[in-house]
């Protein structure tokens, strides 16, 4: 699978190490450019490379993984994702820690917002509720896997996701709907920064 990332910070290229590691092609993008990340995608390996935003929104999946802040203008002006899914590993952080600040959004969840920025695409809500170090540490314990929760209104969107992270050793659990789902994962809920193993 082709896979991009808007956005290139610790969780994007924890996630990119995953991909690589499973032989995926992996291209990550910024606000800077491309010529920005090339030394950064050397060091993922082979299989990354740096792109445009543009050719990271192109991929057949993409990783939406920029500050919370910084997400109107990441999503704008793309083209069409054409029903390709978008992974959004976003926290409605308006400041982060440790004088956090949450954005209000009224009765919409921070992926229901996300979703509302990409029409076309099927949005998963996915890695936001657990710290990047985790992310990037093998999912895989002597006492079980990482838990990693996910939310998402289309149900083949959601079984893409949870095969691809299942072969990174996570142990994906479906919380159900961007609304309830992401309700529970979100900054304040009860799965926010919960970091769990599944015994198997």
């Amino acid at each position: 699978m082709k896979i991009g990332s808007i956005g290139a910070g610790n969780v994007a290229q924890a996630i990119a190490r995953h991909a690589a590691g499973q032989g995926h092609q992996v291209v990550l993008s910024n606000s800077r450019g491309p010529d920005s990340l090339t030394a950064l995608a050397e060091r993922l390996g082979p299989h990354v490379t740096a792109g445009t935003r543009e050719e990271a929104a192109s991929a057949e999946l993409v990783v939406l993984a920029v500050g919370w802040l910084q997400v109107p203008d990441a999503v704008a002006g793309l083209p069409s994702f054409g029903g390709r899914i978008v992974i959004d590993t976003t926290n409605q952080f308006l400041s982060p820690p440790p004088r956090a600040e949450i954005a209000d959004l009224g009765p919409l969840t921070g992926s229901e917002h996300v979703a509302s920025l990409l029409p076309d695409a099927r949005v998963v809500k996915a890695f936001n509720s657990l710290y990047g170090q985790y992310i990037a540490a093998d999912p895989r314990h002597d006492a079980g896997r990482q838990v990693l929760f996910l939310a998402g209104d289309d149900a083949d969107a959601k079984t893409t996701v949870i095969e691809l992270t299942t072969s990174f050793g996570f142990a994906p659990v479906d919380l159900g709907p961007l609304r309830e789902g992401g309700r529970l994962m979100q900054l304040g809920g009860p799965l926010s920064g919960l970091h769990v193993l599944k015994q198997d």
